[in-house]
């Protein structure tokens, strides 16, 4: 993968975490965190080599045993959607800003 792809992959995918801050949903977010997954996986290895912070993710008090209400889906879409696009914007600065090398990078 090209470092130019890369970024522009990782924008994509924090514009879609933005948007999903703004109108959630809980199917865009599940296919929205297998997207982002399978990117920073590409980019920097197994999820544990590449965001401890990820680790937490979706970690909160969502309820547990029973359906969410609408109200309370929307807030755990919303607390994913922002923890999620933090991580993917600390990717996005490790290639711009520090110009980090990743796992099958290509040159140019």
């Amino acid at each position: 993968m090209k470092r130019s792809q890369l970024v522009s992959d990782t924008r994509r995918l924090i514009a879609e975490g933005e948007r999903l801050q703004i109108a959630p949903s809980i199917a865009a977010l599940r296919v929205w965190l297998k997207l982002s997954d399978e990117l920073l996986s590409a980019a920097w290895g197994s999820m544990d080599r590449y965001h401890l912070s990820w680790l937490m993710v979706g970690r909160s008090d969502a309820v547990r045993g029973r359906r969410m209400s609408e109200e309370e889906q929307q807030a755990y879409v919303r607390d994913v959607a922002s923890q999620k696009t933090a991580a993917l914007r600390m990717s996005l600065k490790a290639i711009e800003e520090q110009n980090m090398p990743f796992l099958g990078e290509d040159p140019a």
